[in-house]
């Protein structure tokens, strides 16, 4: 049995003005870790909402653990962990507070599922005392994180759970999820950080209201049909002009100190009359080679499709 499944889930807003949902469906694995990988506004909170009750939907069907969502609510929001985007604890109370009050709501306590958090807590134990208002961003992600899990869930649900936090801090955060996978915990994790996405087991990739592909993180790169090239010069605004006014360039796009693109018509000697072009115009310092492409180039060169080809 899947623990969560979406059948052609579509939800609109403003009486059907904004299309936020646009008729998704997949499968998310008992035990597995599935990513939704998209920017702000391609319908990932939206999706959230829906499967843990908070939302319905305009068309389509969901379940978690075998209940369906609008049905059985009541059955889904005792076996459920929920971390909203925005942190939503009491600033008020203090960090033991919070978790005394959610184990309460769930009929539980610290002690009893201690085991469950302990990995967590002992982080935060140091600041039991102190409001929830007053922690770092890292600390108030924790805490979210512990306060979701006091009742021991079969589903756990994390809703752009790093955005806004330290490297370092979204580094932890991910090696707390991989322990929680290996206890069989299902887990919903969204996200807009791409590298974040070779850490999943599946991802989709949406935008708009859509899913634009979905699959493990290694076949999603291995699909990516075309060679890509990675260039650099110390002069990059002026490189970046020449590419996109290059006849055979199609996608190009600027990513970390390099810049991708792809080629209409690659093979050697379309690549040869690129290159001379270019070192015509940055004979001194440039660097030109073929790279391995990444979760990122995978969506920006869906996203190129989506609006027509270009990409640029």
């Amino acid at each position: 049995m899947n623990a969560i499944t979406l059948e052609h889930i579509t939800k609109t807003y403003n009486k059907g003005a904004v299309l936020a949902v646009d008729d998704v469906s997949f499968a998310v694995e008992k035990g597995e870790m599935f990513g939704i990988i998209g920017p702000d506004g391609a319908g990932k909170t939206s999706i959230f909402r829906i499967l843990t009750t908070l939302l319905l939907a305009d068309k389509g069907t969901a379940t978690v653990a075998g209940y369906d969502v609008i049905k059985d609510f009541q059955k889904i929001r005792g076996i459920i962990g929920y971390m909203p985007g925005r942190f939503s604890l009491y600033q008020d109370l203090t960090v033991e507070e919070n978790l005394n009050f959610f184990a309460t709501v769930f009929g539980t306590s610290i002690d009893e599922n201690y085991d469950q958090i302990k990995d967590i807590y002992v982080m935060l134990e140091p600041f039991k005392d102190r409001r929830a208002g007053k922690l770092s961003g890292g600390m108030k992600q924790k805490l979210a994180l512990c306060c979701a899990l006091i009742h021991k869930p079969e589903v756990l649900f994390l809703d752009e759970p790093t955005t806004g936090v330290d490297v370092v801090s979204r580094r932890e955060f991910w090696d707390i999820l991989k322990r929680l996978k290996a206890e069989g915990i299902t887990i919903l994790v969204s996200t807009s950080y791409m590298d974040e996405a070779t850490l999943c087991d599946r991802i989709a990739l949406m935008l708009g209201g859509k899913i634009l592909s979905s699959d493990t993180p290694e076949r999603v790169i291995k699909s990516y049909p075309e060679k890509l090239f990675a260039v650099k010069s110390s002069t990059m605004h002026a490189l970046l002009k020449d590419l996109r006014a290059n006849e055979n360039v199609v996608q190009c796009y600027a990513a970390g100190e390099y810049i991708h693109f792809t080629l209409k018509e690659a093979g050697e000697a379309n690549e040869n009359i690129l290159l001379k072009f270019l070192r015509d115009k940055h004979e001194k310092d440039l660097i030109f080679t073929e790279t391995v492409p990444t979760v990122e180039d995978c969506f920006i060169r869906l996203l190129g499709k989506q609006d027509g080809g270009a990409g640029n």
